[in-house]
């Protein structure tokens, strides 16, 4: 198996654990289940592209910071001036937990990103109990088929969806209810980087449609470049996490760039 089809099998068992444990009515009782959610395609096309994220670990990388507080990070990048923040909630494989999107909620106004594995509708609910904006669809882990249903009812919920891909088999999966596109320079499957991926995706997608580069971005040089290539849009997370400071790390970075 490789390492999304384990991750993949455990998420399964936790929804399943979840369900029994919180029902759908429960959820949305939850104080942030009626807001409206921000714009996340309108905060990356107006602001500086930059979404930084909130990440302890990775399966590829360990611990990546177990220190900083979620609060403090997320109020650091935004006053970074990011455009929007990514929260890893997944605790098995990345150190995350849903009470992180609550507080990330609490501290800050932009669009937050519940990133995780989503393979079934009630992680949609999930999500906007949290306070969440966006949902990830990953192509990798989902058909076409459950992609489209998933990308239908989180827009029924007045979510925000962002799906991700990695190669032109995956470009089927983007559709009419998709948001944002993002293309991963990472492959999920084996965790090796082609930063040069995403550039040649690109070409293969509708020019209207917000475009963002994700995974091996760590200097100005590379994001300049993508930014050239017509990229609006780019996923930051254990670059700026890696710091004692994320939130400064975030601010020197996007003042570089010149964003």
């Amino acid at each position: 198996m490789t390492i999304l089809d384990t991750i993949i099998e455990n998420k399964i068992k936790e929804i399943t654990q979840s369900k029994k444990l919180v029902s759908l009515n429960e959820l949305k009782d939850q104080v942030h289940y009626k807001r409206s959610c921000h714009s996340f395609a309108d905060a990356i096309m107006k602001g500086t592209g930059i979404i930084s994220e909130f990440k302890r670990k990775s399966p590829s990388k360990g611990l990546i910071n177990g220190e900083v507080t979620v609060s403090e990070v997320v109020s650091g990048y935004e006053k970074a001036n990011v455009s929007a923040v990514s929260v890893l909630t997944d605790t098995r494989f990345f150190g995350g937990t849903f009470n992180d999107v609550f507080l990330a909620r609490e501290a800050i106004e932009l669009p937050i990103l519940r990133k995780d594995f989503m393979v079934d509708e009630y992680q949609l609910h999930e999500a906007k109990a949290m306070g969440a904006d966006v949902i990830l669809l990953i192509a990798s882990a989902l058909s076409v088929n459950q992609s489209n249903e998933l990308a239908s009812a989180a827009k029924s919920l007045g979510l925000n969806v962002f799906l991700e891909i990695h190669n032109e088999e995956e470009l089927a999966h983007y559709g009419k209810n998709i948001d944002v596109v993002g293309i991963n320079n990472r492959d999920l499957k084996t965790f090796t980087i082609d930063i040069e991926n995403s550039i040649r995706l690109s070409k293969s997608l509708p020019n209207d449609v917000p475009k963002v580069a994700e995974s091996g971005i760590s200097n100005t040089e590379t994001l300049l470049k993508m930014k050239s290539e017509g990229f609006d849009g780019f996923l930051i997370g254990e670059n700026f996490m890696r710091s004692k400071n994320p939130g400064m790390s975030c601010k020197d970075f996007i003042n570089t760039c010149g964003l």
